[in-house]
């Protein structure tokens, strides 16, 4: 993923939090928030310990990353999504996090 598609700063990660739309599925918590610039669309991960050990929570990420390049033509410019794994969700088919992370995502850039 491009450096300008994700959260590098620790200020838009707890923005996106704070102030995003907060919605769960069972592997996961995303956190959804538009920006007043329509700069470009930019996606953070937290994956923590209770994951897993370093291959796990790096594994967990990798597959989140690609499940955000795949939702990426699809959304709006000016939003950030911050996606929190959960412990679980390193066992759950890829197909699965793309439906479950894709359905938060349309929901919550549509309200």
């Amino acid at each position: 993923m491009a450096r300008a598609n994700r959260i590098v700063r620790a200020d838009d990660y707890r923005n996106t939090v704070r102030r995003g739309r907060k919605s769960g599925t069972a592997h996961s918590v995303v956190y959804v928030r538009r920006r007043r610039d329509d700069d470009a669309i930019r996606f953070g991960f937290i994956v923590a310990k209770t994951v897993g050990n370093a291959v796990a929570r790096n594994t967990v990420r990798r597959r989140l990353k690609h499940v955000c390049h795949e939702l990426l033509p699809a959304m709006s410019p000016g939003t950030d999504v911050v996606i929190r794994a959960l412990p679980g969700s390193l066992d759950v088919p890829w197909s699965t996090l793309l439906t479950d992370i894709s359905g938060v995502v349309d929901e919550s850039v549509r309200s």
